[in-house]
């Protein structure tokens, strides 16, 4: 049926508008309208929304949601299910599922699982190597006619500079983007945090700046010789940002990105060993969070990604030196966005929601982030202003070794519609 949303605040960073007590109109196909005749009017499903911002819904480029293969940790109902309460409605899922997306048919096995299960939109990638393993490349042609929006070795980085090249070169004739997560594998074999003052502190192996700033020089100037569209994944070091900055500045064809987790914490959260705070790459120092903050805000970085990486009880319930790296994230990302630049006046409500909604979605061409008529009636109703503690029990995601388990956040998600239909939170 049609949908009718009464006296929202709106809130649609693409055009700048930011209208209070608005009303949004979804036609009967799902999509955004400026009128509806009478009859649909008088079928419509009215929504008051008053006291609630109404906002696109978010778009997440990095996320692993596990199925096919390790369904103990995620799967893709869960998974989406956790987007939805986060205020999701579009995702781009990695290919580290078994069997991993290196071909047509596991694209395909599963882009059939999501059919059956999804509860948002959920865009698939291919590999760049075969089985990830970064020795021969995969046939990036086959997995193109598949209709995957990237390709990537995520979490892995392609470590052999000739292979890269050869990879980038494919990708450019397909009109992919190649996502990379920037690691030196020889630097930051065996690392367990931030190489710095907290690693000394608490015995641990440092993981060195370094070892991104050389892969993030490496894709720079790849995509300079190239020409090719390189999306750097998950930054945490000043210098990276000082490199993508620098290469902008060229008009090189680089885009970046950056987890709400790198704005808000550091190294020294790691202070009494807990897994949940252990990332990759790492957290890093107080001066590299602000280095990120500052480069989202002058659009060196252009998103916010949630680099949602789901395990399960009996794998971070251990020794740190044996804990997985990753966090789930898609159902608090939003809140520590919100926390990191527009709850401490770094940056208005619309240009934070930016980060979150076109920004991202331009990246990879995606039709997400906008309220403009005639697009799919994808948005969020929620407030900026909700303080709320997340509860293991309480969260959608199959797996909660997340920090914020027990730590108020404040900005949460009411409802959320995918094509003009509330998804159930």
């Amino acid at each position: 049926m049609s949908l009718i949303v009464h006296n929202a605040r709106l809130l649609d960073p693409a055009t700048g508008r930011d209208q209070p007590s608005s009303s949004v109109l979804v036609d009967d196909a799902g999509n955004f309208v400026s009128e509806l005749s009478p009859a649909a009017r008088s079928g419509a499903r009215v929504v008051d929304a008053q006291g609630l911002c109404l906002a696109p819904g978010l778009a997440d480029l990095h996320c692993h949601l596990r199925e096919p293969g390790f369904t103990h940790q995620e799967d893709i109902a869960s998974g989406t299910r956790a987007a939805a309460a986060g205020g999701f409605t579009t995702v781009v899922a990695m290919p580290d599922t078994s069997p991993v997306a290196d071909n047509t048919a596991a694209v395909q096995l599963t882009r059939d699982i999501i059919r059956q299960k999804a509860v948002v939109r959920v865009h698939t990638t291919g590999c760049v190597t075969l089985g990830r393993k970064g020795e021969a490349m995969a046939n990036l042609g086959s997995l193109s006619t598949a209709g995957v929006v990237a390709l990537t070795d995520s979490p892995a980085c392609v470590q052999n500079n000739d292979l890269m090249k050869r990879a980038v070169d494919y990708a450019r004739m397909f009109g992919l983007p190649l996502l990379d997560p920037c690691q030196d594998a020889s630097l930051s074999a065996g690392s367990q945090m931030h190489e710095g003052e907290w690693s000394l502190r608490l015995g641990l192996k440092g993981w060195p700046a370094a070892a991104e700033d050389i892969i993030v020089s490496r894709d720079v100037h790849l995509s300079t010789y190239i020409g090719a569209h390189i999306h750097l994944q998950s930054l945490s070091t000043a210098n990276a940002v000082d490199i993508i900055r620098r290469a902008k500045a060229r008009q090189v064809r680089v885009t970046a990105e950056v987890s709400a987790h790198h704005l808000v914490f550091t190294d020294a959260d790691l202070h009494d060993y807990n897994t949940f705070f252990k990332l990759s790459p790492p957290l890093r120092s107080e001066t590299d969070r602000r280095a990120l903050i500052e480069g989202l805000l002058d659009g060196t970085l252009d998103c916010i990604v949630s680099g949602h990486a789901p395990f399960a009880v009996h794998e971070t319930d251990v020794e740190f030196d044996h804990a997985p790296f990753g966090v789930t994230a898609l159902e608090t990302t939003l809140s520590l966005a919100l926390e990191a630049l527009h709850h401490f006046g770094r940056a208005s409500l619309l240009q934070t929601l930016g980060c979150l909604t076109h920004r991202p979605a331009g990246v990879l061409k995606l039709a997400a982030g906008t309220l403009a008529h005639g697009a799919a009636a994808d948005f969020i109703l929620f407030d900026p202003n909700e303080v709320w503690t997340p509860v293991a029990p309480g969260l959608k995601s199959r797996s909660h070794n997340t920090p914020c388990l027990g730590r108020p956040l404040r900005g949460k998600v009411r409802h959320t519609f995918v094509n003009g239909v509330e998804v159930s939170l």
